[in-house]
């Protein structure tokens, strides 16, 4: 099928034939169950989708940076009904027949529109989402505007406090491209992003030991306002870490959440963020059906090693 920027296709599985893969100029784009929303095939997805699951319960307000086919925007009102988000594509009319093809949420639960993905990150407004993944590649690559101390600056700033930048980070050995990349969020979100649990990569065992082409998911947060800079937890209250009750911690994922869930959508009375050490994420990172690795805190800063932060290129004036 003819679209702007080139071709689409749907492909049936031909063992479960409810499920489908959406190719956009010969590459799998997006991999979804027409039956079940909260399917995700592909192994970057399902390791985002444990990110996700460490934020405060409730209805998110998520910025997709390269749609596709929307399949984590459905995962996503999936597992918090009522989340508002918005898909960005570079292509009008694949959002056109995706909406077509596809049982997506519809408007205002998801909105879609045809933009540059970096345009689109500059134009929202600060501190209004509560996740901004990055998924966009042009061939193997991310296009360079949106890599880079600028990108993340620009994620930082829109992203609540509290908040998570998801990046769907492709690299070959000796994965350069993924540490300058962990690099540069490290610069964006703080010196302390490291030692505060606020940075992380995952990825395959194989890919993380340098034995192939993958993909990596690289995870930061943004800080609490005046959070404390003690890096770990030494400077903290007796029985907490980063400022969490131990106790509180150990009683299962955000319970002293529950009265801000209840909150109406953007007005949480209670700001918490995720620790991106947490066990529970390396647990649920490892169980999956293609088990990953987490990198948090100092193994994170250590990936990193002396890479040098990547510079974004300034913006096209003719796009």
């Amino acid at each position: 099928m003819p679209i702007s920027t080139g071709t689409a296709e749907v492909v049936p599985d031909p063992d479960f034939p409810q499920r489908v893969t959406l190719h956009v100029n010969g590459v799998p784009s997006s991999s979804l169950d027409l039956a079940d929303p909260g399917f995700l095939d592909f192994e970057y997805m399902q390791q985002m989708a444990a990110f996700v699951a460490l934020l405060p319960p409730g209805p998110l307000r998520v910025l997709h940076l390269g749609a596709a086919g929307s399949a984590f925007a459905r995962h996503v009102e999936h597992e918090r009904p009522g989340s508002r988000q918005l898909g960005v594509d570079l292509d009008p009319r694949l959002l056109e027949l995706v909406r077509e093809w596809f049982a997506l949420p519809r408007s205002p639960l998801l909105r879609l529109r045809a933009d540059d993905a970096g345009r689109a990150l500059s134009t929202a407004r600060d501190a209004s989402y509560d996740v901004v993944v990055r998924d966009v590649f042009a061939g193997d690559r991310t296009p360079a505007h949106l890599v880079g101390t600028g990108f993340a600056a620009e994620a930082h700033r829109v992203l609540r406090p509290g908040g998570v930048l998801l990046v769907n980070c492709a690299d070959r050995p000796p994965l350069t491209t993924a540490r300058r990349e962990v690099a540069s969020l490290a610069e964006a979100f703080g010196p302390d992003a490291a030692a505060q649990g606020r940075l992380a990569a995952v990825a395959e065992p194989a890919i993380l030991k340098g034995r192939r082409y993958g993909n990596l998911v690289l995870a930061a947060v943004r800080e609490l306002p005046e959070e404390p800079a003690h890096d770990d937890g030494s400077d903290a209250p007796e029985g907490t870490r980063d400022g969490v009750r131990d106790d509180a911690r150990a009683e299962g994922p955000h319970e002293g959440a529950q009265e801000a869930a209840q909150s109406p959508l953007g007005t949480r009375d209670v700001v918490e963020r995720p620790d991106l050490r947490d066990p529970r994420l390396g647990r649920a990172l490892r169980t999956l059906a293609v088990p990953a690795t987490l990198l948090a805190g100092a193994d994170a800063a250590a990936f990193a090693g002396t890479a040098a932060p990547l510079a974004t290129p300034a913006p096209d004036p003719a796009t």
